[in-house]
């Protein structure tokens, strides 16, 4: 099934750095995912964030104001 991922933020370099890190752990695992870069603070704050980057899978936040580790993210895709 298709992951849908957001990373919300600014277009900060952090924000550039969790999509990329993002892609490289999906790609690596076989993951079929869509990623988006939000980047307009109202749909940012729709979501609740109140610092970036942040991120959303499948519609719900799952890390927020700061660059996550890869461990971090590869433990989003077994949950």
């Amino acid at each position: 099934m298709m992951k849908n991922v957001k990373v919300l933020g600014s277009g900060c370099k952090n924000c550039k750095v969790t999509a990329e890190l993002i892609q490289d752990v999906f790609q690596q695992q076989g993951i079929d995912f869509e990623l988006v870069k939000v980047e307009d603070m109202a749909q940012i704050m729709a979501y609740g964030v109140m610092s970036t980057p942040a991120v959303v899978i499948d519609d719900e936040v799952v890390h927020k104001g700061s660059v996550p580790k890869r461990e971090h993210i590869e433990a989003w895709l077994t949950n």
